[in-house]
């Protein structure tokens, strides 16, 4: 019996997974490199999408110290506690080496290109295609867009996004404070209408990673909280983590 390739990867969503990595890394905290290494590995933790990096302990230029959880690790860098940084794996294939919290250092460098958000998923990608395909997005019966000139954006685990032209919009939205940022697209500006749960459904990315440099300037919804109509049939609403009230 043929497996899906989805449900492949998913099978071990439950537990700790690396994969060896030949990039060099780099850690900054205080102005310099807490970590400049070659010998990363890249760590899902159970139960998470996103990976960190693991390093090997000695090549860490900096101290560890227990964090007030009892768990994790505090990391000691010329006086400076980065609070809860890292931990180390209860396994023996990492067991000389410690797991870095992204967010907890002040960049990250893979050979000498930023990591933007996150450290990337070797098995995780994007694909953009410029379409032809009618695509209509309504909220509540009020047209927002309708394009024939639409832009797919596939990518890993999630829905089908829809990039149009902005000449396209029906309703011209305002823009919102709400940034995000992506490790694969680079930090989306939020869009905002004036209508009932008009907040904060649409995004577009102005100076894109240029992996995604087809999408910049374009106007993508979320299909969680909008309803879109591919070549005249209505989508059903995707259940995710931007659903209104979560998934």
């Amino acid at each position: 019996m043929s497996t899906r390739v989805r449900d492949s990867l998913m099978g071990a969503f439950g537990e700790l997974r690396h994969e060896p990595s030949e990039k060099r890394v780099r850690a900054q905290a205080g102005g310099r490199d807490v970590v400049d290494t070659t010998s990363a590995v890249l760590v899902w933790k159970p139960g998470h999408m996103v990976p960190r990096y693991a390093v090997p302990v000695e090549e860490l230029r900096a101290e560890l110290a227990p964090a007030d959880d009892g768990e994790s690790l505090d990391v000691l860098v010329d006086g400076t506690r980065l609070e809860a940084a890292a931990f180390r794996p209860s396994d023996p294939d990492l067991g000389d080496h410690v797991i870095l919290e992204h967010g907890a250092f002040e960049r990250w460098y893979e050979e000498e290109e930023p990591i933007i958000g996150h450290p990337r998923d070797p098995f995780h990608r994007i694909d953009i295609r410029r379409s032809s395909r009618h695509i209509r997005v309504e909220l509540e019966g009020a047209l927002l867009a309708e394009s024939r000139e639409p832009t797919l954006l596939f990518e890993t685990h999630l829905p089908i996004r829809f990039y149009l032209p902005r000449r396209d919009l029906v309703l011209e939205p305002s823009p919102s404070s709400t940034r995000t940022v992506c490790a694969y697209k680079g930090e989306a500006s939020h869009l905002s209408f004036e209508l009932p749960g008009g907040e904060d459904i649409a995004w577009t990315y102005e100076s894109p990673l240029v992996d995604a440099a087809q999408i910049e300037g374009l106007v993508a919804f979320y299909d969680e909280q909008v309803d879109i109509l591919l070549d005249g049939e209505r989508r059903e609403r995707p259940r995710t983590q931007w659903s209104r009230g979560g998934s």
